[in-house]
Order: structure tokens, then C-alpha cells, then sequence
């Protein structure tokens, strides 16, 4: 049974949402739109149970019908006392997360705070496990100390250091450069570092829409736009993750910049089979 939610109505309202985001009013049949877009009506289906926490998510998995092939996450072996970084891949957008929350979760019994952008926020089931960090707005003056806060607490971190999805870049469908703060604060804080790879891609539309958005020099994140659709194509598909030994904060001497470090992790992880 689900443990619900203080909020007796966990469903989004995406006319709700962008207006909160934006402060303009949408005419109704742009936020009907809107609602058939990111399916709305499904995604409601499934918030309406419910559910919280480690729960939502696996219970969001069987709800999307994921087909997990998951392999080094039973036998991670966690050194006593240690506080983990999970560095993965972001080829999905929204299912990863979910999916990455839900087995971790679920196998480790362990708390996890995932490092989203803050629309992820809307979705009542998932908050608890969630800490903002978009980088724009009023947050980002007080971004750098509630990262440096979360890194220094109790709970596990997952996170997605290329902070955005895999976009189609030299021909292969990969992450972006891996920003180099995971690194610096985990040493800085004494985590171990375990890499994932999450295999699995979008679908081609969403490629060639953020290539051509890039292409024109764009602003507009249509990626985050689209990615509830995907979420939907998501449905009854087959996906491999593989977890890598988690690496002590001791490895990441001078011999290498945290940029650097940050790259080694990233190519570890896509090396992970």
C-alpha cells in the first residue's frame, strides 16, 4: 500500500506550473496542449496513488513497465562508515533517475538525495529525495552552500555531473563534459565515488530537436521540455546499468585536476559493460 502524501493532491497541472515559473497567464487551449503533450493524464495516473519516497520510485517503475538488467549493485561492497557519491550517465532525462533512485533504494537501504533541477520539485512523491540546484534564479547565490551541505551529510548523493541529458554530439549519443564539482566535493567531504553506466537512449526526435536548437544557438532548454514525452516512450523497454567499485577519495591526487579526475570517472563509467 502507499504511503500517501501531505498534499491530498499530488497530480500536476502543467497550466499551474508554467505559470508559477513564468508569471503569465496561458490561454486554455495552449495549456490543453501542453497537457497532451507531456501526457498529462498518464503521469497523473500514477501520482495519484500516492506514493513517496524509495516506494514512488519503485513502484514508477512497474507503472512504466522498465525492463532493468542491473549488474555490481547487489555485491557493492561499501567500506564501513563510508558516504557514496553515484556519478552516472544521463542518457534519459527522467526514467534513469527514477530507475537509479528505486534500485539503490531498494538494495542498499540507504538514504539518497538525487541533484535535480528544480521543476522536478512539482512532483510531490519525489521531493523528498530531491535537492534543487538549477543555476539560475534567485537559489544560485545560495547554491554553492546547500551542495556543500548535502555532500557533507549523512545521505548518499546520486548525481548526473554532465547536468543535462546525452545529446547527440560527434556522431554518438553521449553526455556532455562531466562538470568537476562531484569530484572536488567529494574529496572535500570524504566520499567514495562509485561510477554507473546506465544504458539506454531517447528517441530519435528528441535528437535531432536539440541538435537543431543547439545548431540555431537557442537558449530555450527544449530538452527539459520534451523529456515527459520520452519519459512515455519510456514504457516497456529493456535497459542495462551497470555499478563500478567505488573509488576512495584518496585517489584523486595532484597528478590530475579535479576537471581531469571528473573526466576519468566519466570515461570509467562508460566503459562499465
Amino acid at each position: 500500500m502507499g504511503i500517501m502524501t501531505e498534499n491530498p493532491d499530488p497530480s500536476i497541472r502543467v497550466g499551474e506550473i508554467l505559470e508559477k515559473k513564468t508569471g503569465r497567464h496561458f490561454p486554455r487551449f495552449v495549456v490543453r496542449w501542453m497537457e497532451k503533450f507531456i501526457h498529462q493524464d498518464f503521469i497523473n495516473g500514477f501520482l495519484e496513488k500516492g506514493y513517496e519516497g524509495v516506494e514512488f520510485c519503485t513502484e514508477c517503475i512497474k507503472y512504466l513497465d522498465l525492463k532493468l538488467d542491473v549488474s555490481g549493485l547487489d555485491t557493492l561492497e561499501i567500506p564501513p562508515g563510508a558516504r557514496l557519491t553515484y556519478a552516472s550517465n544521463h542518457p534519459l532525462g527522467g526514467a534513469d533517475g527514477i530507475a537509479l533512485i528505486g534500485l539503490i533504494g531498494a538494495a542498499k537501504q540507504r538514504p539518497v538525495k538525487l541533484l535535480v533541477n528544480d521543476f522536478l520539485m512539482n512532483i510531490k512523491g519525489l521531493a523528498s529525495m530531491c535537492v534543487p540546484v538549477n543555476k539560475l534564479g534567485g537559489q544560485s547565490r545560495n547554491l554553492p552552500a546547500m551542495v556543500k551541505e548535502i555532500y557533507e551529510g549523512d545521505n548518499d548523493v546520486l548525481i548526473f555531473p554532465s547536468g543535462k541529458c546525452s545529446r547527440l554530439i560527434d556522431g554518438k549519443v553521449q553526455d556532455p563534459a562531466w562538470a568537476k564539482s562531484f569530484v572536488k566535493m567529494s574529496v572535500e567531504s570524504g566520499r567514495w565515488i562509485v561510477p554507473v553506466h546506465f544504458i539506454g537512449q531517447n528517441s530519435g526526435k528528441f535528437y535531432r530537436v536539440t541538435s537543431l536548437f543547439s545548431s540555431l544557438g537557442l537558449k530555450f532548454n527544449i530538452g527539459m521540455a520534451i523529456l515527459p514525452d520520452e519519459l512515455y516512450k519510456a514504457r516497456h523497454k529493456s535497459f542495462r546499468i551497470v555499478f563500478g567499485k567505488p573509488v576512495p577519495p584518496t585517489r584523486f591526487d595532484s597528478s590530475k585536476s579535479y576537471q581531469q579526475w571528473a573526466g576519468t570517472i566519466r570515461e570509467e563509467a562508460y566503459n562499465l559493460m
